[in-house]
């Protein structure tokens, strides 16, 4: 088998080569058998370039398939991230709250003990 040339032709020359292409399968003198292995070699050329372009599409494909579904991963767990951080920040307001509430109950027992000591000091 020929070797497989890859190279973008233009459309003069796909023109000018059907054009030759159709003057020498025409011709009289030119030998059948070998024009019929010519054009089967041709054929078995294209045919493994588009195997290997259809190989190509289903990788790409394939890969395609993949991230997106890496995507929609990413997207999930940013969502619930996003969640799960409101839910903490909430959590340490809270937090945040309560410790403050108790520390002014502790400063309001501590400064009514102090107001209760220094009244029953004057009284006796």
């Amino acid at each position: 088998m020929p070797p497989k040339f890859k190279r973008h032709l233009n459309d003069d020359d796909v023109t000018g080569s059907v054009k030759s292409e159709r003057r020498n399968l025409l011709e009289d003198d030119s030998d059948e058998e070998e024009d019929f292995f010519l054009v089967q070699n041709q054929v078995d050329e294209v045919i493994d370039v588009m195997q290997e372009n259809i190989t190509k599409v289903i990788e790409r494909g394939e890969r395609l398939d993949e991230l997106q579904d890496k995507s929609e991963s990413l997207s999930d767990n940013a969502t619930a991230f996003s969640n799960r951080s409101k839910q903490l920040r909430r959590q340490m307001w809270w937090r945040g709250c309560q410790i403050k509430a108790v520390m002014a109950l502790a400063a309001g027992i501590l400064l009514l003990v102090i107001i209760i000591l220094i009244v029953m000091k004057y009284r006796t």
